[in-house]
């Protein structure tokens, strides 16, 4: 039997400290910790792919929160009953103690762990949409606010008001100006109607 830690952060910049210290008292080989930076929105994930191809027949797994594992209530749902029920291997959520496969294996005990389980990943779930909505109604609020997201907008070059007219006299072509201004054509066909919007041009194009 080989001892296994799963770690998973949403971002890069969120720490893992808390999660490797509570796996790491249980002396998992390093080699067996496996660290996912991604959502847990499904289980797409290069780690958690790497764990499964490891995991072997009575091999123990070791999590420190249900949330950890994922945030998809179904999905959560059928990777349990993957690992446990085919990989053939136990669970330990150390968060919640009722969810220890190891213990509890009679008609009772499974009954608690998978009512236990169902609330949890429930939970998660529900979490993920909360943040998500919340992240939502954030985004919304800096905009109103006059917070722009993205990266800034270049300068135009200092020749695009001239390039602009000899465009809109029809002495250039589309490609031609874009290529003067060391833009694409659809990136110069958008500032100039811009530029355009801004300077009210009328509809024979007179400045």
């Amino acid at each position: 039997m080989a001892f296994y830690g799963y770690i998973r952060v949403s971002t890069n910049d969120q720490n893992t400290a808390r999660q490797f210290a509570a796996l790491e008292k249980l002396e998992i080989p390093k080699r067996n910790m496996y660290v996912d930076r991604q959502s847990g929105k499904d289980f797409n994930r290069p780690a958690y792919k790497k764990l499964l191809h490891k995991l072997t027949e009575g091999d123990l797994l070791y999590i420190k929160s249900i949330d950890r594992l994922g945030r998809n209530y179904e999905e959560i749902q059928e990777q349990w009953r993957f690992l446990t029920k085919e990989k053939k291997i136990d669970i330990v959520v150390l968060d919640m103690s009722l969810l220890d496969t190891r213990n509890g294996k009679d008609l009772l005990g499974t009954f608690i762990s998978d009512v236990v389980l169902q609330i949890l990943s429930f939970v998660a779930q529900n979490e993920r949409e909360n943040i998500r909505i919340r992240q939502a109604e954030g985004i919304a609020a800096a905009k109103a606010n006059g917070v722009k997201f993205g990266r800034p907008e270049l300068p135009l070059p200092d020749n695009f008001n001239e390039i602009h007219r000899l465009w809109r006299d029809k002495k250039m072509s589309l490609k031609e100006a874009a290529k003067a201004c060391s833009m694409a054509e659809s990136t110069f066909y958008v500032k100039s109607r811009k530029l355009e919007e801004c300077k009210n041009i009328d509809n024979n194009g007179i400045y």
